[in-house]
């Protein structure tokens, strides 16, 4: 389906992909996409913010060729979504177990 796709586009998708995964599990979890520094035209990496608790610690790196790839690809996308739900559970479990 998605063949191409400058780095900015593919870092958009990137982006809507996993806030709308990561909100799923609540409206108040956001996505961040780096682009910056080393990482620009080469790769991204994605954390998600509750509040100030960002989730990985260190941003997980994606190589912008395999979220090109990746995104037309449905078993890369659910496997993809897996994980951003389950990251997006991490603060929101320790938010209710300092509650």
């Amino acid at each position: 389906m998605f063949s191409g796709g400058s780095y900015d586009e593919v870092a958009r998708w990137l982006w809507n992909f996993a806030e709308a995964h990561a909100k799923r599990e609540s409206p108040r979890v956001e996505a961040v996409v780096d682009t910056s520094g080393a990482r620009e035209g080469v790769s991204y990496g994605l954390q998600l913010r509750l509040g100030e608790a960002r989730v990985p610690p260190a941003p997980l790196e994606l190589p912008y060729e395999d979220v090109r790839e990746g995104r037309g690809n449905i078993a890369w996308c659910q496997a993809l979504a897996v994980r951003v739900r389950a990251l997006a559970r991490e603060p929101l479990a320790a938010e209710r177990r300092t509650a």
